[in-house]
This record gives structure tokens, C-alpha cells and sequence, in this order.
């Protein structure tokens, strides 16, 4: 969940991540429909997943008494990046299947494993170092049409080159634009205007 300018802080509600000032949790509340609704409960569906610290210990701290709304995380794997994190943590013994993972290196070894999808969900800084290092495959990103200014964004300048394919799109009425993309190989250039 991104804004048009790219920030992806704190969309679920106004006390979910208000660090560095952020004004605007909860962004993405006035825009939910059928629509947004049944793609997240599709996104949802059983896998592993893979988190920043701050967003890992903003969802340990409520997803375990709330599965209502997403019945299979408390049992699917979590894996969180951390150097700080001590394993054995109220966090992390405090939520079902809580992994600590160290480094890059762990990640790319966790991605050669047997196994599901790994998804990630927020983790900014994370998702920032997984584009650097050429370890994302496919991207879902739901674009909201308004501009935050400040607060963590989702690009940041290092993502590794490559080209990208559309496999999947939709506009809610409300004005979300879904887009599925996955890595298509490298990044292609020429010359606007240019015949062969």
C-alpha cells in the first residue's frame, strides 16, 4: 500500500506507526470497497512472511489477539530481520512460528529453501535492501491516489536495475490502482522516435 508520492507508513490506523512525526496513519481507511477488500483477503492467503523489525513488532503485537480479519497468520511462518532482536524475546516467543533471521545472506539462503512464497508486507527499509540485493521476485502494489509528502517511502535509490512485467491490474471505483508485476529480465533502452 503506497501513496502516489511512494510513502507506505503507517496505512492501517493513526497510532500504527507514528515515528519521525508521521500525521497521516490510517490513509488508507476513506478508500476501502469490495474491490481493495477481496484482493487483500486473496493476498492473504496462506505464506510465509518475511518483516522488518518495526513493522515485525507493531504485528506481534496485534495480530495474535486479532484473527478475525486474518484467520492463517498465527500459524503460517514469520520471519523478521534484526540485529538487535534477541530469539527468544516476548516477541518472538510470543507469536507462533517467530523466526529471527541476522542478514542479507540469511534471507537469499531462507529464498534457496524448499518451500512456498515469502511475502512482505510495509518494511520499508527491508524492502529496500531485498531490491538492492536482487532478491525480489514480483511486487503487488496498491497505489492510492493521494500525495503524504513526508514519511517512509518504498523505493529508495539502490534497487538493482530490472525490467518489470504487468500480469495484473485493476482500478477500484475509489480510485486504488492494483498492480501485479513480476521481474522480466534486464532493463532495456533506446531512443524515443527512433526507427530500425
Amino acid at each position: 500500500m503506497i501513496s502516489l508520492d511512494g510513502v507506505l507508513q503507517g496505512p492501517g490506523s493513526p497510532t500504527e506507526d507514528p515515528s519521525g512525526g508521521f500525521k497521516y496513519g490510517g490513509w488508507v481507511a476513506p478508500y476501502e470497497n469490495d474491490d481493495s477488500g477481496k484482493l487483500m483477503q486473496r493476498l492473504m492467503q496462506p505464506s510465509d512472511i518475511l518483516l522488518g523489525g518495526k513493522t515485525f513488532a507493531i504485528w506481534a503485537n496485534y495480530w495474535p489477539t486479532h484473527r478475525e480479519f486474518w484467520p492463517t497468520i498465527n500459524e503460517v511462518n514469520k520471519y523478521v530481520l534484526s540485529k538487535k532482536l534477541k530469539k527468544n524475546s516476548r516477541l518472538v516467543t510470543g507469536w507462533n512460528h517467530s523466526n529471527v533471521l541476522r542478514t542479507i545472506a540469511d534471507i537469499q539462503k531462507l529464498k534457496k529453501s524448499k518451500g512456498g512464497n515469502l511475502q512482505v508486507w510495509g518494511s520499508s527499509k527491508l524492502v529496500q535492501s531485498l531490491l538492492k540485493n536482487d532478491l525480489v521476485d514480483e511486487l503487488w502494489l496498491l497505489t492510492y491516489p493521494l500525495l503524504l509528502g513526508k514519511g517512509k517511502k518504498l523505493f529508495g535509490n539502490n534497487a538493482m536495475p530490472t525490467a518489470l512485467r504487468l500480469v495484473e491490474s485493476i482500478i477500484t471505483p475509489k480510485g486504488i490502482i492494483i498492480a501485479h508485476y513480476q521481474k522480466s529480465g534486464k532493463v532495456k533502452t533506446g531512443t524515443i522516435g527512433a526507427t530500425a
